[in-house]
């Protein structure tokens, strides 16, 4: 069985920590360049207490945010913020963040001018440091990514929200375009896939919820037990679910999918259940659920006849960092 959840039975947690200190490293460069290219009241905008309220203030709609959007930005400053973006996603992750960005182009044609690709928002948390936590985070419609930089004990990236509205681009120059393709697609052969008695336990309810359950709740918990463990799954259908996992996973930089994945093994894959509600055919509305005892992934699609998908991966503790500045706080002396 290949994919990032299997690729690193050898990286031990010490080389984990290593290799994200390569990311931290990055990640500091990318803020401190960003930031350096701001003018005062750009910076004043762009930079946020770590400590505040608004670091753990998310959303995924069209609302008024603090920090500095793309569109306040010049040339440059642009091209430092998408190279901030670059430091925690790998090749896959941009391109779809990249598309979920050309989708309010879309949207703009069809609903008017507050439809904006320049409305996603640059935020830096706390001072970016190679020794104490800060964070930074990227979001607007439909996209809102949250990094936690926390030295010595690693990084968190939930909440990850990715969504697309429409998710086939049916007309226009960019007709065809699907930036959440493999989202929808694997999860459907995989349920597909199932024999009928494994499909009586992974499909929960007939109709799909009409949105993400935990939709942009600050900390959420594990939902009601549901779907089929993967220890009920045959080999090939475990590959399935394994390939599904790894199209969240690599949205990520890879040190930071694989850090991710070696923790999902540590907690048990066997563990990890896959849930289905709605329609099985493209074009229906539906929905699914990917729960561990650490983690939970959920996908919609039932808005605009099951043409508008939502995404979001949450730790139930790891959101925002919480159990890595736990640590850090417990390790740390602090004056």
């Amino acid at each position: 069985m290949k994919g990032l959840l299997f690729l690193g039975a050898a990286l031990a947690t010490l080389a984990a920590l290593a290799a994200l200190d390569g990311v931290t490293g990055a990640m500091v460069a990318g803020a401190r360049s960003f930031l350096g290219s701001l003018r005062p009241e750009q910076r004043a905008r762009a930079a946020l207490p770590f400590d505040g309220e608004e670091r753990g203030d998310w959303h995924y709609v069209p609302r008024s945010r603090k920090g500095i959007p793309l569109r306040d930005l010049d040339p440059t400053q642009r091209r430092l913020a998408e190279d901030l973006l670059k430091t925690g996603l790998g090749p896959r992750g941009y391109t779809e963040a990249m598309g979920v960005l050309a989708l309010e182009g879309v949207l703009r044609e069809r609903e008017g001018a507050y439809r904006d690709p320049g409305l996603y928002y640059v935020s830096v948390f706390g001072a970016p440091s190679p020794a104490d936590p800060w964070g930074f985070r990227v979001e607007g419609h439909h996209l809102s990514l949250n990094y936690t930089v926390v030295p010595g004990q690693g990084i968190a990236t939930a909440p990850a929200f990715f969504g697309a509205n429409p998710s086939e681009v049916r007309e226009g120059p960019l007709k065809g375009l699907r930036p959440l393709a493999q989202e929808e697609d694997l999860a459907r052969a995989l349920v597909r896939g199932l024999d009928p008695e494994q499909r009586g336990r992974a499909v929960f309810a007939g109709a799909a919820p009409r949105e993400i359950v935990t939709g942009a709740e600050r900390r959420v918990e594990p939902l009601r037990p549901a779907g089929i463990p993967a220890e009920a799954l045959g080999e090939p259908q475990r590959k399935q679910l394994v390939a599904l996992l790894d199209v969240y996973l690599s949205r990520m930089r890879p040190e930071l999918s694989e850090d991710r994945a070696r923790r999902l093994r540590e907690a048990g894959f066997e563990r990890i259940h896959f849930a289905w509600a709605g329609g099985m055919e493209r074009g229906q509305s539906h929905y699914y659920r990917i729960q561990g005892p650490t983690f939970l992934v959920e996908y919609d699609n039932t808005q605009d006849g099951a043409n508008h998908i939502h995404t979001v991966w949450r730790d139930f503790d790891g959101d925002f960092g919480e159990d890595l500045l736990a640590r850090h706080y417990r390790e740390t002396p602090h004056r």
